[in-house]
């Protein structure tokens, strides 16, 4: 399934089980030797949300929560039959989020996600900083300055504002110089991001684990939030990215973030997973080993 552009491998966990998730991630990822996405997310029940949603980056690293993936497991939980309902909750390790499923012909189209409150305190991004929020601070980079501003959004995300058309990076050698910055001791999702007007975002995103893709939704929410903090944007945008558009409301009232965006399944079909990975052979399925 993908949301924007953003896919992953989603297993339902309600009827069998995944015995070692983070080499399957690996393993289902790879582009070549595997089915191909962005990483691996496994439907499960849920002791105290109507379903679990477990998410694994395509390294095997597991991750906190995911914007455009939590949409897909609303589509999939409500398209496959596992339920009726059309606001349901979802469990993550970023906590219990709220989803309005927006269905059309007894399918579901798009879906609004309730985000939850951004996390500004540097100490719980986690940003190593002396300053309690890092709004707007310069942060060398590879030798380059950039003004940037902290987020999490569950998980943690790195913003920076340029002037050049962020169409034109070379994210693939800028992107893991702010992943691995000695500030970020959790390592970081980082936006890049060109304000076309005051109520329009375009963006690139390098995530942690992942590389570039196409979409982010935490990404997007942790964006928007930044250009209304640096006042920048309104307080709903619309935030361009390179596999499609996301409409995010932060709600400084209620201060919560909401995100609304499409879901998509891409195919359905059955794979044959080893019953166990050696080291060397999921080397071999790693798309960053070669």
């Amino acid at each position: 399934m993908q949301g924007c552009g953003n896919d992953y491998v989603y297993i339902d966990c309600t009827k069998e089980t995944v015995n070692d998730p983070k080499e399957a991630a690996v393993f289902l990822s790879d582009r070549h030797f595997g089915v191909g996405s962005d990483g691996l997310i496994l439907i499960k029940p849920s002791d105290v949300a109507d379903f679990e949603m477990e998410m694994y980056n395509s390294d095997g690293s597991r991750g906190e929560m995911c914007g455009n993936g939590i949409r897909s497991v609303a589509k999939y939980v409500y398209d496959f039959g596992l339920t009726d309902k059309k606001q349901i909750t979802i469990e993550t390790l970023a906590g219990i989020k709220t989803l309005a499923l927006n269905v059309s012909e007894g399918k579901v189209d798009t879906v609004r996600v309730d985000m939850g409150a951004p996390i500004l305190e540097a100490a719980q991004i986690p940003v190593t900083y002396p300053e309690k929020e890092l709004i707007n601070k310069p942060l060398e980079v590879d030798g380059t300055i950039y003004h940037v501003s902290c987020v999490s959004m569950g998980n943690p995300h790195c913003v920076t504002f340029l002037e050049e058309d962020v169409r034109q990076l070379p994210l693939d050698r800028i992107g893991p110089k702010f992943e691995a910055h000695k500030i970020f001791p959790k390592r970081v999702n980082t936006e890049f991001a060109n304000i076309i007007d005051r109520k329009h975002i375009r963006m690139r995103v390098w995530e942690r684990g992942a590389g570039e893709t196409l979409a982010c939704g935490t990404g997007a929410c942790a964006t928007a939030v930044a250009a209304v903090l640096n006042g920048l944007t309104e307080d709903t945008v619309d935030v361009e990215l390179l596999g499609g558009h996301l409409e995010i409301t932060y709600d400084r009232v209620a201060n919560t973030v909401y995100m609304t965006g499409p879901a998509k399944v891409v195919f359905t079909g059955e794979i044959d997973l080893p019953e166990s990975f050696e080291k060397d052979d999921v080397k071999i399925y790693s798309r960053n080993s070669f």
